[in-house]
């Protein structure tokens, strides 16, 4: 059985640097701290829809994250949702919040 502390230190480091990403995009979006000038104003808010995307892609991940520390607690993280097959070690070292193994994968992208 392979060693899951690695997995897990790097899924919580990730879900901590995320979570740290949301906070701020949320205190961006509030415009908090936003400058008297109106025309800094309309500048700031500009950015809300990037900021938007990115705290929608940012909570994907996170939920993603949360899903795969579920799955390191129940045994399942090396096994394929779809298929059951192992998922390759290089695979979770690479995306450790996958859930497919690379033959699922390819399938579900085309």
């Amino acid at each position: 059985m392979q060693d899951l502390k690695p997995f897990k230190l790097k899924l919580e480091a990730l879900k901590a640097e995320i979570t740290h990403r949301i906070s701020a995009i949320d205190k961006d979006i509030r415009h908090e701290g936003m400058s008297a000038d109106w025309a800094e104003q309309a500048s700031e808010r500009e950015n809300d829809e990037v900021l938007e995307s990115l705290g929608h892609s940012s909570s994907h991940n996170l939920i993603m994250i949360n899903n795969a520390l579920k799955r390191i607690d129940s045994g399942e993280y090396f096994n394929c949702s779809h298929c059951g097959e192992a998922i390759p070690t290089a695979r979770l070292e690479l995306l450790p919040f996958t859930t497919s193994c690379v033959n699922c994968a390819e399938k579900f992208e085309h």
